[in-house]
């Protein structure tokens, strides 16, 4: 396999560089947080215009297999993100804790997760309903996790309950509600408004880093704390993959399903992420929760887009169910 670079991730770190080269400050930074705010509030509009109720509807039938992703996604994560956090500091920077936790929180991908499951020659239609059951409850239950979860370490306030429901949820509900009448028109633009989506999570990095920098995070943080936090991410992704792939054959799933099981389940959204986080914490904490997300993005893609190769490899004996 060749290396495909991500430019969508190269902007993004490069946008962290900026910002930790001439952060926003002072007025700059209030216009561009409110900014932000707003096309955080459009993001979620539009993912609620987009996301399909029928696509998850019509694979609820498989509740099994949606059932284990879930786990995987909402049980499973967290619960070895809070684990992860709770190591000592000379494993776990205690800088990056949070970040952790929050990652551990956040829905499966869509896009990837049905393109890898689509080249391995896995249940295609069980990924599609799987990842946007993902999307939809996550926007509801990653917010409540979230908070629980990182109340406990201090990073989230008890009004950004009010921040989630304002920035994220109301927009979401008015998506889904207005998707009868609209859902067509997104779906035609969906390139543009997909841009628009991309620049947004690129203002947010920009904003929250900005914030960071200023708060001296990277006095706080250095290469060492980065390679930790790298082989962390390793771990956390090896061991998902592997528990989602064993629990799937110990359940008597065929091949294309656990193939399904295996990527929607081992997957986290950078889409949802970056937004989550802007809303839920203060700018400076956000650009530090940001980067364990970054740095398992990448990783994910990298691993995932490897193990669809050599699951596309098998000889064909199976065919897809659902």
């Amino acid at each position: 396999m060749k290396f495909k670079i991500d430019w969508y991730l190269v902007l993004i770190i490069l946008m962290a560089v900026a910002a930790s080269v001439i952060p926003a400050r002072g007025e700059t930074a209030f216009w561009l947080g409110w900014a932000s705010k707003v096309l955080i509030g459009i993001v979620f509009f539009l993912h609620g215009a987009r996301l399909s109720r029928e696509a998850v509807l019509r694979g609820a039938t498989h509740w099994r297999l949606h059932l284990l992703i879930l786990g995987a996604t909402f049980v499973l994560f967290p619960a070895l993100c809070v684990g992860i956090a709770h190591l000592p500091a000379w494993i776990t920077p205690p800088e990056l804790a949070s970040g952790i936790v929050l990652l551990g929180c956040l829905p499966s991908t869509i896009q990837s997760s049905i393109a890898f499951v689509g080249v391995a020659r896995g249940n295609v239609p069980a990924a599609v309903a799987s990842a946007s059951a993902s999307n939809m409850i996550g926007v509801f239950l990653t917010p409540v996790l979230a908070s629980v979860l990182m109340h406990a370490k201090g990073a989230v306030s008890a009004g950004s309950f009010w921040a989630i429901v304002l920035q994220l949820l109301a927009p979401f509900v008015a998506g889904q509600l207005l998707r009868p009448w609209i859902g067509g028109f997104v779906a035609r633009h969906s390139k543009t408004l997909g841009k628009l989506d991309r620049g947004t999570i690129l203002l947010i990095v920009y904003v929250a880093f900005s914030g960071a920098v200023v708060e001296g995070v990277w006095d706080r943080l250095g290469a060492l704390d980065l390679v930790r936090l790298l082989v962390l991410c390793l771990a956390l992704l090896g061991v998902v993959l592997l528990v989602t792939m064993l629990a799937a054959r110990a359940l008597g799933f065929d091949k294309a399903d656990e193939i399904a099981i295996v990527f929607c389940g081992s997957k986290k959204s950078l889409a949802s992420g970056a937004p989550i986080a802007a809303a839920l914490l203060s700018p400076a904490v956000a650009g530090v929760a940001m980067i364990p997300l970054m740095i398992f993005h990448q990783i994910q893609l990298m691993a995932c887009a490897a193990i669809a190769q050599r699951y596309a490899q098998r000889p064909d004996t199976d065919t897809a169910s659902g």
